[in-house]
């Protein structure tokens, strides 16, 4: 589905990190994720269900990335539903707040590791036109 020979010949941007790093980091990003939306569900609250959309929106945006970007090799697209995930992981990260802090701090390392992909995505953008 992925054509990785695509993505190996482009040029690469300034603080691009090996390969190899994307997966141990994903997984780690993953189960904090998994962990924040459990400890969200179990918080005893009336006013959850903002929270519950922002997240499915970010899950639904960041599953889309990586089929748009390595997918449909379409960086600029990749780039625009980037930016909407970097404003939905914020968002949720504000609501989870108010419910969880534990929850939403467990965010943070995602969002700040998704903005490094927004640079990223970017630098691709710009270097590969």
């Amino acid at each position: 589905m992925f054509d990785t020979f695509w993505f190996k010949n482009l040029n690469k941007p300034p603080l691009n990190v090996p390969d190899w790093i994307f997966t141990p980091v994903w997984i780690i990003l993953y189960i904090a994720i998994f962990v924040s939306i459990v400890l969200y569900i179990l918080k005893k609250a009336d006013n959850k269900k903002q929270g519950y959309i922002y997240f499915t929106i970010q899950m639904i945006l960041n599953i889309l990335w990586a089929f748009i970007f390595f997918g449909l090799k379409n960086i600029s697209f990749a780039f625009f539903d980037i930016l909407l995930l970097d404003i939905f992981v914020f968002l949720t990260i504000k609501k989870f707040y108010k419910i969880s802090k534990v929850s939403s701090c467990l965010l943070i390392p995602y969002f700040l590791w998704i903005v490094f992909a927004t640079y990223l995505n970017f630098s691709y953008f710009i270097l590969n036109k």
